[in-house]
Order: C-alpha cells, then structure tokens, then sequence
C-alpha cells in the first residue's frame, strides 16, 4: 500500500534536499499529492534564490580583499531620518563563509522577528561587532551626516579586530584604513547588511524603551519617525529632550517657543 497525502505532506516538510525516493512522488496522479509537491518545488526554488544572493554577496565582499582571509569589516547606520532619538551605527566583521547568515538582507526588507533573530545569530558568529549610538545633542550639534559619520568612525574604532578593509554604505570616513563607500550597500554586501540588522534592532530596542518614558509619542510604533500620530503628540505635548531640534517641526517649535520669553 502506498504512503497516504497526510504522510507524504509530513515526508516533504521534513525534506531539505531532492531524494530518490521522490521519484515516485512525481508519478502520483492524486491531486492533492501533486499539490503538495508543487508546494515542495516552489520553496525549495525560493530557498536556492535565497542561497544564490547570500554567494553573491559573499562574493562582493570578498571582491574588497586586499589578501586571501583578509578581514572585510561592513559598516552601516540606522536611524537618520527619525525626529527623535539617536542614530545608530555598527561595524562588524564575519568569517569568510558560514551557513548560518544565509538569509541575511537588508534590515527594511526583514521582519522584526527575523531582525531580532539573525542580530544574535551575527552576535553569536562574528568575528567582531561594534555598536555605536550618536546622542540626539550631537545630531543637533554637528548635523545628521557628521554626526552618522562620526558615529560609524566610532564604531569602527571599537571593533576588537582592526579590519584590513572597509565596506561602507553610502559614506566615506575620516579613518585611515582603506575603504568603499558602495550606494545601497546592504542590498550588495553580506557585511553591511550584517551591520545594518545590528544598527536597526539596537535602535528599535532603544526606542522601545524610550516608549515606557513618553508613551505619548507612539515611539515603540513609529521608532521617532514623524507619523501623524507622532506630530499629533508634539503639537499637544511638545517636544522631549529626545527630540532633535534640529529637525522640523520641532526646530520651528522650539524658536517659537523661544520667542515668548523675549
């Protein structure tokens, strides 16, 4: 007697890898055998997309080495465009190769879930990782680009290995190791994207918090962005100490305030 669909569905879902004895699987008139095999095809077609854009990026960075096992360090920032809170850059340098980051992306283009969990797989993996955040009095201070660069300078200072050879997104930096910047990095390079989770799921965790301080600013929902509930709460309350009042609205907000006491 043949296997039923229910087991069959079991023996696929458990199935990592085309084996002979789904040969007989393909031969199975039933509809709902041929559902769940096609349901089979189709995800293992997706995971080999995922499989083949972890090799490129691994490729591209490995592109930057100035010598066989040289350590790539890939720098990013989360954070520029909020009007609250800080930003927040890391550094991190992975071995060559490991399976356990297939899957890394671009931080916008995960979950949270998924940034959460592939944040403690690089933690965990890496052969070192720095975070840095930039407090809002130096955003406002310096400017949103100096005071990212300055930040990512720093981030890159406190890696615990001095890599040979830095991969930055969008930005060039006053150190004195050799560097790229590379447009839109965390889509190309393994590493930047690796930095880009660990900037992003630091931040979110920062202003989550900040959140039980001012819940009024919906900042565990909108992480500083200016939603409308955001700019609802600022014209009702006003701005905090986490504002950057180098920002607008809260710029315009603070000079009018400013004015009253003339």
């Amino acid at each position: 007697m043949g296997k039923t669909i229910k087991e069959i569905t079991i023996a696929l879902n458990e199935a990592k890898q085309y084996e002979q004895w789904m040969d007989e699987i393909q031969q199975d008139e039933r509809i709902g055998v041929q559902k769940v095999w096609k349901q089979w095809e189709n995800r293992m077609k997706k995971q080999q997309l995922i499989v083949d854009e972890h090799e490129r990026k691994v490729r591209f960075d490995a592109s930057f080495m100035p010598f066989e096992n040289a350590y790539i360090a890939g720098i990013d920032e989360a954070g520029r465009g909020p009007l609250a809170g800080p930003v927040v850059t890391a550094a991190v340098i992975l071995p060559y190769n490991c399976e356990r980051f297939i899957g890394i992306n671009d931080s916008k283009q995960l979950s949270k879930k998924a940034r959460e969990d592939f944040a403690q797989i690089i933690k965990e993996h890496a052969l070192a990782y720095s975070i840095h955040f930039q407090s809002v009095d130096m955003i406002d201070q310096l400017n949103i680009y100096e005071a990212t660069k300055h930040s990512m300078k720093e981030s890159v200072e406190n890696l615990t290995i001095c890599p040979h050879f830095c991969i930055v997104d969008a930005m060039t930096l006053p150190i004195s190791i050799p560097q790229k910047s590379v447009v839109k990095g965390d889509a190309k390079s393994l590493a930047i994207a690796a930095a880009s989770i660990l900037a992003k799921n630091a931040r979110d965790e920062y202003m989550e918090k900040l959140h039980e301080k001012y819940p009024a600013y919906g900042f565990d929902q909108n992480a500083g962005y200016g939603t409308k509930q955001h700019l609802e709460a600022l014209e009702q309350f006003g701005p905090t100490i986490e504002h950057r009042k180098s920002f607008e609205p809260i710029k315009s907000m603070v000079e009018s305030k400013e004015r009253l006491f003339l």
